[in-house]
C-alpha cells in the first residue's frame, strides 16, 4: 500500500481513459520526441523505467506499461498495447483497438476501423476465427520480431508471419488505414516486413494492393464475414483468378457466382481513379478517390451478396452506395449458358447470339441452363470465318491464351489456324494492342447498353457470311447460266448431229459462259463484304476534301512524333481514347488523340470536334 501511494505521488494520477497525465510537470513524452508531438499520449519507457526501479516495481513494468498506450500511432518492442488502448493513424483517420462485433457478447477482437465515423465500420480484424473470451487481450512484439497478440494465458492468438530479422522492429498505424511491421535503422523505417494490407478481410480501402504477389504466390482477395456478429471468413470470396487472361471473380464456395469481366474490369469514374499493373512479379489492382478528403472504400457485404464501392457522406452521416455487383440479372455467372447473350433491356433477357439457335428444343419449354447451338456446325476442313459482336462482356477466361505483342490480324491468323479456337479479342482496348483467344464454349456474355468489347467469334462459311452474295443477284445470274444451257442443250440435240465443228463451238461458248458467270459472282461476292475499315477510308479521304483550313499528316509522322503512342507520353484519356504529347521534327509540341476501339465515337465525332477548334484556344491539338 505504502509503495502505491508513493507512486501516485510521484507519476500522478491514471486517467480512466489511459490518457497522458494532466500534470504538465510530470507529463512524459515518448523517447526521442517532445512532450506536445503527436506521441506525447505514450509515456518515455525509459522515465517510467527509472520510476519503477526507485519504487522496487521493474518486473511488473511491461504489463503495467501497457495500459499507458492510448492514441499514438507507433508500438515499440519494449511497449504493449491492451484492451482499453489504442492507436491512432497520425492524421486521425483510423484507429486500431479491441472491439466486439453486434450481439456477439463478451468475444474480443483486435481490428481497425474509422476514427471519426459515428458508427463503427471495422475494415481489418487480426483474430477473426479466434475471438478471445475477456478483456486480458495484448498485442506486443515478441523476441522474434512478430507481432502477437496473447490472451489471458498468455497463449498466442494471433501472429503475424514475418520471416524477416529487425534490430529494432515497431508497429506503425498509417494513414491509410495499413498496420505496417517495420524495422527502424538511423531513425526511419524500412520497408514493411508485414503488412495489414497484404491480407484484407472484407474492405479494399484506396492505396491497397487488390491481386497477386507472384513471388511469393501472396493472394489479397476479400472474404466476407460469416455474420454480423462473427468476422470469421464466409463461403463469398472476391479477387483475381490467375487464367492466361486474369479474371475478376466473386465465388460462393467454389461456385463462380459473379464475373466482372476483365481483371481490369473496374473502372474509374466520378469518385476514383484506378490502375492495373501486370508484370513478372505481381498483378494488381489500386486505386485512390479524386478528392484526397473523401472516405470510400468497396466491402464484401455478406447480406446482399454484393461488392458495394461506398463513400461517406458527411452531410447525411451516412454511407452512400454509388456502384455494386451483381447489378442485375445479366450480372449472374452464366445465366444464359453457351453462346447465350444476355441483354437486360429484352423480355426474356438471355438471346442467343446471331447465327445460334437454343439448344433445348422442348416443346413449353425455355431451358437456358443448356445455352445456345450453332445453325450451322464449324467445318474447319471446308473453311471457317469470325464475325465481329460488338459491346460485349468479354466471356469466362478460364480457357484462354493470351500474347501481348500480336496486332489484332495476327490475332485472328493464330485463332484461324487452330481450329479449337472459339473467338479473339484485343488484349488491351486502352492501347490497341495485345491478343486474347478463348477455346471451348463461350460462357457468360453480357451485352453493355455502352462500352464493353468487340469480340470476333468463329462461325461456319454460311454463318460468317464468308461465301454470301446478294440473293437476287445470285439467282438471276444462275438462271441465266440455266437457261443458255437449255439452249445449248436443245441445239445440241436438233442440230450437232455428226457436226463436229458445230459442238467443239458449243463447248467453247458453254465454257466461256461459265467462266464469264464465275467472274461476275465473284465480283459481287467482293463487293458485298467491302470492309468497314474500307469504308471508313472512303469516308475520310471524302472528309480531305473538304475546306476545313486544316493541315494533315501521315501517320508514320505522328506515331514518331509520340514515341510509338508510348505510355511515357500518355497525358490522359476520354470517351474517344487516349491523347498523347508529342513534338513534330521541326520541334513544334502537339497533342494526339487516337481513337480506341472501344469507343462509340468515330470519324464523325472527331470531324466535329476539328471543326468547333477554332472557338477554343488549343492550338497546338
Amino acid at each position: 500500500m505504502q509503495t502505491t501511494r508513493q507512486f501516485h505521488r510521484v507519476v500522478g494520477r491514471i486517467h480512466p481513459d489511459h490518457r497522458p497525465f494532466s500534470d504538465p510537470s510530470l507529463s512524459l513524452e515518448s523517447d526521442g520526441a517532445p512532450a506536445n508531438s503527436s506521441s506525447s499520449s505514450v509515456l518515455s519507457f525509459s522515465k517510467v523505467r527509472f520510476v519503477y526501479r526507485h519504487l522496487g516495481m521493474d518486473s511488473e513494468l511491461k504489463l503495467f506499461f501497457s495500459s499507458f498506450l492510448y492514441g499514438t500511432d507507433i508500438i515499440t518492442s519494449s511497449q504493449n498495447l491492451s484492451d482499453g488502448g489504442t492507436l491512432v493513424s497520425s492524421d486521425g483517420s483510423f484507429e486500431l483497438g479491441f472491439f466486439s462485433p453486434g450481439s456477439s457478447g463478451k468475444s474480443r477482437y483486435l481490428g481497425i476501423w474509422y476514427r471519426n465515423i459515428p458508427v463503427q465500420n471495422l475494415v481489418w480484424v487480426a483474430n477473426r476465427c479466434n475471438p478471445i473470451n475477456d478483456s486480458s487481450g495484448v498485442l506486443m512484439i515478441n523476441n522474434t520480431g512478430n507481432l502477437v497478440l496473447l490472451n489471458q494465458s498468455r497463449s498466442v492468438v494471433w501472429a503475424s508471419n514475418s520471416k524477416k530479422e529487425a534490430q529494432n522492429p515497431e508497429v506503425q498505424l498509417l494513414d491509410s488505414g495499413n498496420l505496417v511491421l517495420q524495422d527502424r535503422i538511423d531513425g526511419k523505417p524500412t520497408t514493411p516486413l508485414w503488412q495489414s494490407f497484404d491480407y484484407p478481410t472484407d474492405s479494399w480501402l484506396p492505396g491497397m494492393k487488390f491481386g497477386w504477389d507472384l513471388s511469393n504466390g501472396l493472394n489479397r482477395q476479400l472474404s466476407a464475414w460469416n455474420s454480423p456478429d462473427d468476422p470469421c471468413p464466409g463461403d463469398l470470396t472476391y479477387g483475381i483468378e490467375l487464367y492466361d487472361f486474369p479474371d475478376l471473380v466473386m465465388r460462393k464456395g467454389s461456385r463462380k457466382d459473379y464475373r466482372t469481366g476483365s481483371w481490369k474490369g473496374i473502372v474509374a469514374n466520378q469518385f476514383i481513379t484506378t490502375n492495373a499493373i501486370s508484370n513478372e512479379q505481381e498483378i494488381y489492382l489500386i486505386y485512390y478517390p479524386k478528392t484526397k478528403s473523401a472516405i470510400t472504400r468497396l466491402v464484401l457485404n455478406k447480406t446482399s451478396s454484393k461488392a458495394e464501392h461506398i463513400i461517406w457522406n458527411e452531410e447525411g452521416r451516412t454511407w452512400t452506395v454509388y456502384s455494386q455487383f451483381p447489378s442485375d440479372d445479366c450480372d449472374n455467372y452464366g445465366s444464359c449458358g453457351a453462346y447465350g447473350n444476355c441483354v437486360n433491356t429484352e423480355i426474356p433477357p438471355c438471346q442467343c447470339l446471331k447465327g445460334f439457335k437454343l439448344k433445348s428444343q422442348e416443346l413449353n419449354s425455355v431451358d437456358w441452363s443448356q445455352g445456345c447451338v450453332r445453325n450451322n456446325s464449324l467445318d474447319c476442313q471446308k473453311g471457317n470465318g469470325f464475325k465481329k459482336f460488338g459491346r460485349l462482356k468479354v466471356p469466362d477466361a478460364e480457357h484462354s491464351w493470351v500474347d501481348e505483342g500480336m496486332d489484332l490480324n495476327e490475332c485472328r491468323a493464330k485463332c484461324l489456324e487452330n481450329c479449337s479456337c472459339m473467338a479473339y479479342t484485343t488484349l488491351d482496348i486502352k492501347e490497341d494492342r495485345g491478343c486474347v483467344i478463348w477455346f471451348g464454349d463461350l460462357i457468360d456474355l453480357k451485352l453493355f447498353p455502352s462500352a464493353g468489347q468487340d469480340i470476333y467469334i468463329r462461325m461456319s462459311a454460311a454463318d460468317s457470311g464468308l461465301f454470301s452474295i446478294n440473293t437476287d443477284k445470285y439467282f438471276i445470274a444462275m438462271t441465266i447460266i440455266y437457261l443458255f444451257l437449255l439452249c445449248f442443250m436443245e441445239l445440241d440435240h436438233e442440230e450437232t448431229k455428226g457436226n463436229t465443228k458445230m459442238k467443239a463451238a458449243l463447248i467453247i461458248a458453254v465454257a466461256i459462259l461459265v467462266v464469264v458467270s464465275v467472274v461476275v459472282i465473284t465480283y459481287y461476292i467482293r463487293k458485298s463484304h467491302r470492309s468497314a475499315e474500307e469504308r471508313e477510308i472512303g469516308r475520310s479521304n471524302e472528309w480531305q476534301n473538304e475546306d476545313l483550313e486544316l493541315p494533315f499528316f501521315e501517320f508514320v509522322v505522328i506515331s514518331k512524333a509520340t514515341n510509338d503512342f508510348s505510355s511515357n507520353k500518355k497525358l490522359g484519356e476520354g470517351g474517344f481514347g487516349s491523347v498523347y504529347k508529342g513534338n513534330l521534327p521541326d520541334g513544334k509540341e502537339i497533342a494526339v488523340k487516337r481513337l480506341s476501339r472501344s469507343s462509340g465515337q468515330g470519324l464523325v465525332e472527331f470531324k466535329n470536334e476539328v471543326a468547333l477548334k477554332p472557338n477554343f484556344n488549343i492550338g497546338i491539338l
